[in-house]
């Protein structure tokens, strides 16, 4: 039964979310999802957290890649 809610909220979060908006998002929940499940049993709250710090990162690498861009052209 968990494993068929898990895999709901997943693919919902997936049709959910716009490409640009769910970028490192999809990775994140895999790798948070595998850490949380080894953690004790946690696969969809790791996945939760995954995303979210996965999405960050992409956005600092993003903003990161832009600064760059803007001062060595």
């Amino acid at each position: 039964m968990h494993k068929i809610i898990a895999l709901s909220a997943a693919a919902l979060l997936a049709l959910s979310a716009g490409a640009a908006e769910a970028r490192g998002c999809l990775k994140g929940a895999v790798i948070g999802g595998v850490a949380g499940h080894f953690a004790g049993h946690h696969a969809l709250a790791g996945a939760a957290i995954g995303c979210v710090v996965a999405h960050h990162h992409a956005k600092v690498e993003d903003r990161r890649a832009r600064t760059y861009y803007k001062h060595h052209r």
